[in-house]
């Protein structure tokens, strides 16, 4: 009988353990503890493993659970941030300015995801903006954009990504067919985008 028993609390404790593993290093790209091929530009956060065949498999779990594509850094590499340029955690009730330039790759996306890593439940068709729209703006160039992020419909025509039911978001840039150079060296390569607030609703943290 007592065999029996800690047979039951074994298989117990081990699938609590795995369960809680599972999502203590989930958190490390929204801004957890580190494992794998870690990278922190500006607290723009990636992992080189992602996707990779070598990954362990927290890196594989952390993949799973944040709905990352999981492609070879070859092929896109994925930052993700969680936090204004003072440090505030990223929230639907507040007003922000994300501005840049161009990416040492082929293609860019900046995309705004909600706490549970889904794009915001909102029917405003605004929830990325990308290389194509930044060179739209520029007249052929993306060497210098900005765009708002805001729950609300800006006033003025300038670019756009709402947060409408977002919560606490992240953004998340993601750069396709990167430069060797960005692989190489992606601190030196890679000048991240600015997020700065502009304001928040009266009353929010």
């Amino acid at each position: 009988m007592q065999t029996v028993i800690r047979l039951i609390v074994a298989v117990i404790f081990g699938a609590n353990f795995g369960a809680l593993t599972a999502l203590w290093f989930g958190g490390m790209i929204a801004g957890g503890p580190s494992i794998g091929n870690a990278i922190d530009i500006e607290n723009w956060r990636s992992d080189w493993s992602i996707g990779s065949e070598n990954a362990n498999p927290y890196v594989r779990a952390r993949v799973a659970r944040n709905g990352l594509m999981g492609l070879r850094k070859e092929e896109a590499v994925y930052f993700l941030k969680t936090v204004d340029e003072d440090g505030a955690p990223l929230s639907e009730a507040c007003t922000y300015r994300v501005s840049g330039g161009d990416f040492p790759a082929a293609w860019w996306s900046i995309t705004l995801y909600d706490s549970e890593n889904r794009l915001p439940m909102n029917e405003d068709a605004h929830l990325s903006f990308d290389q194509t729209q930044a060179e739209m703006i520029n007249g052929g160039n993306a060497n210098a954009w900005a765009f708002q992020v805001s729950a609300q419909t800006p006033e003025t025509d300038e670019a756009w990504v709402s947060s409408n039911a977002g919560g606490s978001f992240d953004l998340t840039l993601r750069l396709y067919q990167p430069d060797p150079a960005l692989l190489e060296d992606p601190t030196s390569a890679l000048t991240p985008p600015r997020i700065e607030r502009l304001s928040c609703d009266e009353g929010a943290s």
